[in-house]
């Protein structure tokens, strides 16, 4: 017997009010990454993941470049001129339309200021119709995949004052900002004149809070829904919550021991050969990671395609043939175990940070690893900006630190600041330091152009081979993305390359 009319109706007035107060509840995000401002030149990561922002090109499931806010695009036979056609929904969140005109102010600002975009030989932007042309000095094949990095992120010509600051966040994507507090909070609302599809979250919050054992106890406490990097304790202690769900994702981003190869120590590649043979990598991962498949005996991970080797890290460990390796560069040990050259023992300091939880803990272990190798390891943990201004006034020593390959779909764009062919600009802040190699300077400039792709593979092995065999950068560990996430929410996933918290493809389940 079917229910009287009176009660049916009253069932569907309460199952859409729950509905309705799903759509209205606040998804809050936690994540250790502070905001310094409006700017996509230094935040652009936390609005293009919140999805306030997009770029002209997007990624696909696989990490591939997609269709963004531009459709598609074509380059020139000559190399010298890309197209990219823009679709013609796009609207920014003041109302005007996402124009050929407004795309290439913004990327023009975004050009003038430090990005992904220096790589590129940019001569010129222009709009031509619907159409957004950028003119090369040389044929650049991996350009589509720099215009996916969150520095090109697409702002309205509202947003930008006479100065070519960013005084306000006025971008395309499906949710606007509310409001704006750095260094810690953003808050954003659904747009609803967005081209795509309307999310179902209405209203979402993003805050920095950089203790990993806070950010647990907020996803333990309820006081946020999705909470991002967390340290190998945490996780064990909150798989057991039954109100959350745990997520990992592997991502092309390895923890590395940075060099300085200009020290005296350090600037022979036996010794930095050495001092990776005395890491032993599965330990690290399986006791401290508790991730036993992210041991990397190489920088690149088998997602990167041809810039995987193939190694096995298993077989890294050799303190023999390490301690061999110093001897040949004079190295012995004294009577308490440590090695000594001209009376002078092998100590070294190591900067680390505690923004990301597990890098303190590989330090320690690397402390202890290399003890047994006869070498002294100081570890201090700070900021993370102590390596950039380290590398720049040349007293950093070693930094462990995590280097996303991944920051764009090719991960050239990423190889060319920290290898690139510039000997006094060489690593940038978080690349080579004190090395450099010309012969593969020159193979990152044939990848630049070349656009075979059996050609492109080989010239990507060769020069991960060279990187394996010079060590200016040190692999430890490949990182594993964590996140628990309220067990209400449905459709969570982790994207892989980090451009998005896809938070307009969730849903409240109740």
């Amino acid at each position: 017997m079917l229910p009287p009319r009176p009660l049916l109706a009253g069932l569907a007035l309460a199952l859409s009010s729950t509905a309705a107060l799903a759509d209205a509840r606040s998804l809050d995000i936690v994540a250790p990454w502070e905001i310094t401002g409006a700017d996509p030149s230094t935040s652009g990561y936390v609005f293009g993941r919140m999805r306030v922002a997009e770029t002209l090109v997007d990624t696909d499931a696989s990490g591939r470049p997609a269709p963004g806010l531009a459709t598609r695009w074509h380059q020139a036979d000559d190399g010298l001129r890309w197209r990219f056609t823009l679709r013609d929904d796009a609207r920014f969140h003041d109302g005007s339309p996402v124009t050929a005109e407004a795309v290439v102010t913004s990327l023009e600002h975004a050009l003038a200021k430090p990005g992904i975009l220096d790589s590129a030989p940019i001569t010129a932007i222009e709009a031509d119709g619907d159409e957004v042309v950028i003119s090369l000095a040389q044929a650049f094949a991996p350009l589509p995949a720099l215009l996916a990095h969150s520095t090109t992120l697409i702002l309205a010509p509202a947003a930008y004052g006479d100065d070519g600051q960013v005084t306000e966040m006025i971008a395309s994507g499906p949710y606007r900002v509310e409001s704006l507090a750095p260094p810690q909070r953003l808050t954003v609302s659904r747009f609803d004149d967005y081209w795509g599809e309307t999310p179902e979250i209405e209203q979402a919050s993003y805050l920095a809070v950089g203790r990993g054992e806070t950010r647990a106890l907020m996803a333990e406490s309820g006081d946020a829904d999705i909470v991002f990097t967390l340290d190998p304790a945490s996780r064990a202690r909150l798989s057991r919550h039954d109100r959350l769900d745990l997520h990992a994702e592997p991502l092309p981003r390895t923890i590395v021991l940075k060099t300085n190869a200009g020290h005296p120590f350090l600037d022979d590649d036996r010794a930095r050969r050495a001092l990776g043979l005395a890491i032993d990598r599965p330990g690290i991962a399986s006791g401290l990671l508790r991730h036993p498949e992210a041991a990397a005996a190489e920088l690149f991970p088998e997602s990167l395609g041809p810039w995987h080797l193939g190694l096995e890290a298993d077989a890294t460990r050799d303190l023999d043939q390490a301690r061999a390796l110093l001897a040949e560069l004079g190295w012995e040990a004294n009577g308490n175990g440590i090695l000594e050259r001209d009376g002078e023992p092998f100590r070294l300091t190591l900067r680390t940070f505690s923004d990301r939880p597990e890098l303190p803990l590989v330090a320690t272990a690397l402390q202890d690893q290399w003890r047994e190798l006869g070498v002294e390891l100081e570890v201090a943990v700070g900021n993370a900006s102590e390596i950039p201004s380290g590398h720049r006034d040349g007293s950093l020593e070693l930094g462990l630190m995590a280097r996303n390959y991944g920051l764009v779909p090719d991960p050239l764009g990423t190889l060319l600041d920290d290898f690139g062919s510039d000997p006094d600009a060489m690593g940038g802040d978080w690349g080579a330091m004190g090395w450099s190699d010309a012969e593969l300077a020159d193979w990152l400039d044939t990848l630049r152009h070349e656009a075979d792709p059996d050609a492109r593979a080989e010239l990507a092995t060769r020069v991960a081979r060279r990187l394996h065999e010079a060590m200016p950068v040190i692999p430890v560990a490949w990182y594993q993305q964590t996140a628990a996430v309220n067990g209400a929410l449905e459709g969570f996933s982790i994207d892989a390359l980090e451009r998005s918290y896809r938070i307009d493809e969730l849903r409240w389940s109740e």
